[in-house]
């Protein structure tokens, strides 16, 4: 990897480079896709198996759409004991990270004869979408559990997930063995736009469902950004990206190993590495060049880092925290003494990872967090996958006559400087 020092032009060239490598979309895309959910809204299944037929599994039926209760049993088989202990790990943490997130509804009475409050209720359907991952032969598993243990938390009723079937009309065995242990049975073998444009709008087989959450290609995440507004969904999610702060005394293998780990997902994929110390930017160039060497996935890996990756060697750690909140990554490591210390100065973040022990994969599987992360810079304003995600808040106002007495001139005065005066006659009328 080139080492590039910042500032200068050829790093705000490469960052440049980084910031806007996957910024909206293909108007021939955007087209595509509008077709899409526009065959499936208005012939549902028809369309649906359609398409499923034309680009996943030739043979697939509407009576086979919906994964039945023997393909999840029999699933529990096909799976080796390794994967149950370690899911059933992954399951217990990620629940108990998620349950500090329920929220609850509130009320506050007040003395002038007035009762405010916020009501927090779950949505009643969800869909999770778990991409199919080459054709089903590297199941997302991680998906499964991510998508679906917030929306379980947040006491929705209805959640089904939608995953892309394998040639032979099936789902991989682990993805349905994740399912189950989450306590969601309802599966559907659809995937990419269309199955998107049946959770959106419903089939006779898929019922529509009120929030969509879930990573996918740019097909999903299109379909996902054109449904918004009718349905709730989780964030338009770009490609996968880490950022690396590291001192002097890091470990450089350990970090060029973490670089890696993004670079891998997808050519579009960033992989950073902000140090004062050249010395070490020199040592992990060395360290990545030694580990692509033996990486299966290694043309992926090379490709996003010949176009978006970087080692900028800057002045100090506090201009490395500076340009990261600039950045606002999807993954943010610190590979510095005392990184606790430091947690301060991180304001724009989808995760953080303190410390050499503690790679991203770690947040990716099982540590608790979710995995579903503001990426391309949202995470100035935007947060990972949450129990908040599948809820809703309504407002609750409720007034006794003094307390109407009381406010009526000010609603009045307003309402007539907007120029609505029904609005202020609504008010009058009851104080005749």
């Amino acid at each position: 990897m080139k080492i590039l020092k910042f500032p200068s032009a050829s790093a705000n060239k490469r960052l440049d480079a980084i910031f806007n490598r996957h910024l909206g979309f293909k108007a021939k895309d955007v087209k595509l896709v509008k077709g899409i959910l526009a065959n499936v809204r208005k012939n549902k299944d028809e369309a649906l198996i359609n398409y499923i037929n034309r680009f996943d599994a030739p043979r697939l039926t509407a009576d086979s759409l919906k994964v039945s209760k023997d393909e999840i049993a029999a699933a529990r088989g096909l799976v080796d004991k390794g994967f149950i202990k370690s899911l059933n790990k992954a399951v217990r943490q990620i629940e108990a990270f998620h349950s500090h997130q329920v929220e609850q509804s509130w009320f506050t009475a007040n003395e002038n004869g007035s009762v405010l409050g916020q009501l927090v209720r779950p949505v009643n359907a969800a869909g999770v979408y778990v991409p199919g991952g080459r054709g089903g032969e590297t199941p997302l598993v991680s998906s499964v559990v991510m998508g679906c243990i917030p929306a379980k938390i947040a006491g929705v009723k209805n959640i089904c997930i939608t995953t892309p079937p394998t040639k032979n009309g099936t789902v991989n065995p682990y993805l349905l063995v994740a399912a189950h242990k989450v306590g969601v049975e309802t599966i559907y073998k659809a995937g990419s736009a269309w199955g998107i444009a049946a959770l959106a709008y419903g089939t006779e087989t898929i019922k529509k469902v009120d929030v969509i959450a879930g990573p996918g290609n740019i097909y999903v995440t299109l379909a996902k950004s054109l449904v918004s507004g009718t349905v709730g969904i989780d964030m338009i999610a770009g490609p996968s990206e880490v950022l690396v702060i590291a001192d002097e005394k890091a470990t450089a293998p350990y970090i060029a190993a973490d670089l890696l780990s993004q670079a891998e997902h997808d050519p579009l994929a960033s992989a950073i590495l902000l140090t004062p110390s050249r010395k070490l930017a020199l040592a992990v160039s060395d360290a990545v060049t030694e580990q692509l060497k033996n990486l299966p996935r290694k043309t992926i890996a090379e490709a996003s880092l010949k176009a978006y990756g970087a080692l900028m060697v800057v002045p100090d750690l506090a201009s490395a925290f500076v340009l990261a909140n600039q950045i606002a990554p999807e993954h943010l490591e610190l590979h510095v003494e005392e990184p606790f210390q430091h947690l301060s100065r991180i304001e724009n973040a989808g995760a953080v990872f303190l410390g050499p022990n503690t790679p991203e994969p770690v947040g990716d599987y099982i540590a608790g967090p979710n995995h579903v992360l503001p990426t391309a810079g949202t995470a100035r304003f935007a947060s990972a996958l949450s129990v908040g995600h599948f809820t809703k808040k309504t407002s609750v106002i409720y007034y006794a006559e003094k307390a109407l007495k009381r406010d009526a001139p000010d609603v009045i005065r307003l309402a007539e400087i907007e120029g609505l005066s029904a609005h202020a006659e609504a008010i009058r009328i009851r104080k005749k």
